[in-house]
């Protein structure tokens, strides 16, 4: 069916298709608003169909009425020593006060249900106000059927995350799918939901179980259909336009008709998912990559900032103070088959295993392995500017390379081959063989998984202390005694080269707890909101916990779309 032509008004338009543009608009439509949606890709959900979906919200409705205990005393301690002197009072506080609201609202008022996990450290456990569980929420899987052709409007899993093709897996998949050789209860689950994707790749041509961050997007957008609120692919913010009050009144926007103005009697949100993909301004922000060291985005690649210089263009004010220009994470490069390479991110699966070491060039560690992967990359960057490199590795022995994976090498019994033939995958038979093909200081490599090693044998790692916090032995193998992150490694072994990276930006626009955009000034700027990775981070460029961009991004989306109807 061909998308109707843009409609020249609307009370509230909204410029990006993710948590918080879906977010802000329902919002906006429960206070009375008719909302449009617009996206410059030809796919909907934006970084959120892709992510893994956790939904960090102290003191939720969800945990409280499960019995998990919180308080926002905790949770502002949490945050306020994680951002230290970039602690942004005004934006906490509406975090704080409006992030259980906007959860009872979104799980009882749309399709979007969540349930509270019951373990889910935060990163940093062991300081002030941290908890092990409850303030992070997963959506319910989400029959992808219920979108009918809207279905194939959203965005798709990315392939590397996938198994057979096209099989995304949720966390208790992964537990499954790891274990299928060693239980017979993993072995039906898997076959099941094997049988299930075949059923749906035949009817639907893709996967309609969404899991993840799919399922937060399929929710949503559930919603915003039902709701009637427009929603346009394929349509990019060209500029903002204001009147001679300096009130934003509209956009003008390219489409497939070319560009047209939209009038929008409400204003304007922004919530477009940061500047990931802009190189300009990541040279500009990102400390490392004015270094030149290497950077490479997991976020969509339409993901250039374009919002965030429309505002800019109309006055809005840019925080570029954060301890972290994005959300890091470390990357390996897949080759394609045209000889470019792409990222595979390395978050939660591989590095916190026994068996799994980090190094530079120089052999030697450089950091907790089983730190948060924005811990890692922290490390690493530090490595790479101390040793004047561009990359480190990753080393597993090959059991953990069979039992966990490595990276895009899934684990057994998926085959290795085309990872060795290829060379994203490296072998050798002692660490000396290893280190000549890496290009790693062969006689310290040997020598650091030899003092590896006997600590292991222990369950020690009193260089780095891995495996010492519950959010790291969360991450590890619970059947690996007595530390779950920590056991010798044994011929042969392999490495893979990983990268600096990201999953989204943490520098945004200045906006009040109301969503409104702020001039350089302070001034508000009349008919302007922003939310979603659009704004300036409330975390200020930390990482305290999964979740901590998408419990934001709702959170802000629900304030915006009730300030926007009520200013």
């Amino acid at each position: 069916m061909p998308m109707p032509d843009l409609p020249a008004s609307c009370d509230l338009l909204v410029i990006g298709s993710g948590a918080a543009g879906m977010a802000a608009a329902i919002s906006a439509r429960h206070h009375g608003l008719n909302p449009v949606i617009i996206e410059k890709a030809d796919v909907f959900g934006g970084s959120t169909a892709v992510s893994g979906g956790a939904i960090w919200v102290p003191c939720n409705p969800l945990m409280q009425a499960a019995g998990m205990p919180d308080s926002r005393e905790a949770a502002r301690t949490y945050i306020r020593g994680e951002t230290g002197n970039h602690f942004n009072a005004e934006l906490v506080e509406a975090f704080l006060e409006k992030g259980p609201e906007a959860i009872d609202f979104f799980h009882n008022k749309t399709a979007l249900k969540m349930s509270p996990r019951p373990v889910s450290p935060d990163y940093h456990p062991d300081a002030d106000g941290a908890t092990e569980g409850g303030r992070v929420l997963d959506a319910y899987d989400y029959d992808g059927r219920r979108l009918g052709e809207n279905l194939h409007r959203m965005r798709p899993p990315i392939a590397d995350f996938t198994i057979l093709g096209g099989l995304p897996l949720g966390r208790p998949d992964i537990y499954h799918f790891l274990r299928l050789t060693r239980s017979a209860k993993s072995a039906a689950y898997a076959t099941k939901t094997v049988l299930r994707y075949l059923r749906d790749r035949l009817a639907w041509g893709r996967n309609t179980r969404l899991v993840m961050g799919a399922a937060v997007a399929g929710r949503l957008a559930e919603t915003i259909f039902e709701l009637g609120i427009p929603l346009f692919t394929g349509h990019e913010l060209v500029k903002l336009v204001q009147d001679a009050s300096g009130r934003i009144t509209g956009a003008e926007v390219d489409g497939p008709s070319g560009i047209v103005g939209v009038s929008a009697t409400r204003g304007v949100v922004l919530a477009a998912g940061g500047f990931p993909h802009d190189t300009a301004r990541r040279k500009q922000h990102f400390e490392h990559v004015r270094k030149g060291l290497p950077h490479y985005s997991m976020s969509p690649s339409t993901g250039t900032g374009g919002t965030i210089a429309a505002a800019e263009a109309a006055g809005a004010a840019f925080i570029d103070s954060n301890t972290n220009g994005g959300f890091w994470t470390p990357v390996s490069l897949l080759p394609n088959p045209d000889g470019s390479k792409r990222p595979f991110p390395h978050l939660f699966l591989d590095r916190a295993k026994p068996g799994v070491i980090a190094v530079g060039h120089d052999g030697r560690r450089f950091v907790n392995e089983a730190s948060s992967y924005h811990d890692f990359v922290q490390g690493l960057i530090a490595k790479l500017l101390e040793e004047g490199q561009q990359s480190a590795w990753l080393i597993a022995d090959h059991r953990a390379l069979r039992r966990y994976g490595l990276g895009a090498v899934h684990a057994f019994p998926a085959t290795i081959g085309r990872h060795l033939k290829s060379s994203y995958l490296k072998s050798g038979a002692t660490p000396g063989h290893l280190a000549r093909e890496c290009g790693i200081d062969a006689a310290q490599l040997e020598r650091t998984i030899a003092a590896t090693n006997a600590a292991a044998a222990g369950g020690e790692d009193p260089q780095f202390g891995k495996g010492t916090t519950s959010y790291q032995r969360y991450l590890g193998d619970a059947e690996n005694k007595p530390n779950p992150c920590v056991r010798p490694l044994q011929a042969p072994f392999y490495a893979i080269e990983v990268f600096p990276g990201d999953i989204g930006t943490t520098m945004g626009l200045d906006i009040t707890a109301r969503g409104e955009v702020k001039q350089q000034d302070g001034r508000v700027i009349p008919g302007l909101y922003a939310c979603g990775n659009d704004i300036n981070s409330i975390m200020s460029g930390s990482y305290p916990g999964p979740g901590i961009t998408l419990g934001p991004a709702l959170t802000f989306g629900f304030i915006v779309g009730k300030t926007a109807a009520t200013a």
